[in-house]
């Protein structure tokens, strides 16, 4: 399998309630369709170095920040297609280098660091890969994603994250995604991504809820929550998950 894509995009977060998604897709919902996901559980392996030096250094620049992990959508299995990503973000805009590969090839290629095809994208991934020394994974952050977009701005799409939940342990994405509770119950993470301004009916939609954009990272918060050693959250199980299809 060879596959690659990049992206360049501008993405705004929110943190909603249940109350405030509804209201906002009353509004919104005519204008959207669901995207090739549509509603599915996204699993997430960030890689890192033993001392976190990638997140550390996202969270206190200031300008430049960079992500590497592995994605699913949905449990993944040896013959699955997940996607290795380069993740910068610089001025305020986000770029992002993709590569699609069986479960089995990203395996082989984080534990021998041998590609599985050459093309341009992976040759920056790898680039950035041998930069840090390889770095393996350190968190596991899993969601349940409804994706949208809009076909008269397809370069807009819209996310609704629920559930968002991460694990230090079994940092494999075959073992299925039960985690820790990021954030309190009934709270929704929306990121808007266009490449450039977003629609007016979408900005007099958010105006009218008085939705603002705040900033919400979610490996961030995650490794934030690792170090303090007293938290105790709840772990979510299988059966507490809500809007899921494609597990």
């Amino acid at each position: 399998m060879e596959t690659t894509c990049n992206f360049k995009r501008i993405e705004k977060k929110y943190l909603l309630s249940e109350i405030q998604y509804e209201a906002l897709f009353r509004r919104i919902g005519s204008h959207l369709k669901p995207d090739e996901y549509g509603r599915s559980a996204v699993m997430s392996l960030y890689l890192d170095t033993p001392d976190y030096r990638i997140i550390r250094h996202s969270i206190e620049a200031a300008d430049y920040k960079e992500k590497l992990r592995l994605r699913s959508y949905g449990t993944a299995s040896a013959d699955s297609t997940v996607f290795l990503e380069l993740k910068k973000k610089f001025g305020g805009v986000v770029y992002k280098r993709r590569a699609a590969m069986t479960l089995t090839e990203a395996e082989r290629y984080l534990r021998t660091g041998v590609k599985p095809f050459e093309s341009q994208i992976m040759s920056e991934i790898d680039w950035a890969m041998r930069i840090y020394g390889r770095p393996q994974p350190r968190v596991m952050i899993a969601c349940e994603r409804e994706a949208w977009f809009d076909e008269e701005h397809p370069d807009l799409r819209l996310t609704f994250d629920r559930n968002i939940r991460y694990r230090e342990n079994e940092l494999r994405l075959s073992r299925g995604s039960a985690g820790i509770r990021l954030l309190p119950d009934q709270t929704v993470l929306l990121e808007i991504k266009t490449a450039g301004a977003m629609p007016l009916w979408l900005a007099r939609a958010l105006d009218a809820e008085g939705i603002l954009p705040g900033s919400f990272s979610k490996y961030g918060s995650a490794y934030t929550r690792i170090r303090e050693e007293n938290k105790r959250p709840v772990l979510i199980t299988e059966g507490e998950r809500k809007h899921v299809v494609n597990l």
